[in-house]
């Protein structure tokens, strides 16, 4: 993957996002190429939404629009750019949004966000131009620009140059399946009498990756609990 598009309500939103730290580096060197675009430019008089056929609260995003936009971007019919692209449209009933995913969608094609907003989106958008549909989890929005800056960023960090220390990815939470990146400490050892565990203190690597090993484990233990009393 080496370019990122996503198309919007509030582009600068997610722009914003994508601007600091090393995912922002990373943009600015080239690395991966990133843009935004403004759903409201492809659509008439500015408005990208209409009211649900049949009925209900809410306005519905049209398809028209987003089409509308596909082709001024990509110079192709809209159904054809997922033949080039990954195109993930932002919606509650999409995909779990999990580092795996992000690891997947790292290592293919580039991608296109297509981001919901207002009460949803044409059901053809879904089915005519996405590849498939991702969500953050069971919780609604009011768009689908923190959902693309979610998934930007997760995945701009795992391509190779982006991090410093490209060891910051091996243990980190979710580096392996079920797991939970270990407490993490720095100084000062002692805080209002606050001390970090001895073992980190010690200068023996080999006692210090069995305490990490072992707090990953109790704190993925704990998660796995915790979400099955829910």
């Amino acid at each position: 993957m080496n370019g990122i598009d996503v198309f919007c309500v509030f582009p600068q939103a997610v722009d914003a996002m994508l601007g600091v730290g090393v995912v922002g580096r990373a943009i600015e060197r080239g690395v991966v190429e990133y843009r935004s675009f403004d759903l409201r430019e492809y659509a008439p008089n500015g408005r990208i939404d209409d009211a649900p056929f049949g009925g209900g609260a809410g306005m519905v995003v049209r398809v028209d629009v987003v089409a509308r936009a596909l082709e001024a971007v990509y110079g192709t019919p809209a159904g054809q750019v997922r033949e080039e692209r990954r195109v993930v449209l932002t919606e509650p009933g999409g995909r779990r949004f999990t580092q795996e995913y992000a690891r997947e969608v790292a290592e293919g094609r580039d991608l296109t966000v297509i981001c919901g907003r207002y009460g949803g989106v044409d059901e053809r958008i879904r089915t005519e131009f996405a590849t498939e549909a991702v969500s953050l989890g069971d919780f609604v929005l009011s768009g689908g620009e923190i959902a693309a800056a979610a998934l930007a960023d997760s995945v701009v960090r795992l391509r190779d140059g982006v991090l410093g220390n490209s060891q910051s990815l091996v243990g980190e939470s979710f580096a392996a399946e079920e797991s939970i990146g270990p407490p993490v400490y720095t100084r000062p050892a002692d805080w209002n009498g606050k001390e970090v565990p001895g073992v980190l203190l010690s200068g023996n690597h080999a006692e210090i990756r069995a305490w990490r090993e072992r707090e990953s484990r109790a704190r993925a233990q704990e998660r796995a609990a915790k979400e099955r009393r829910v």
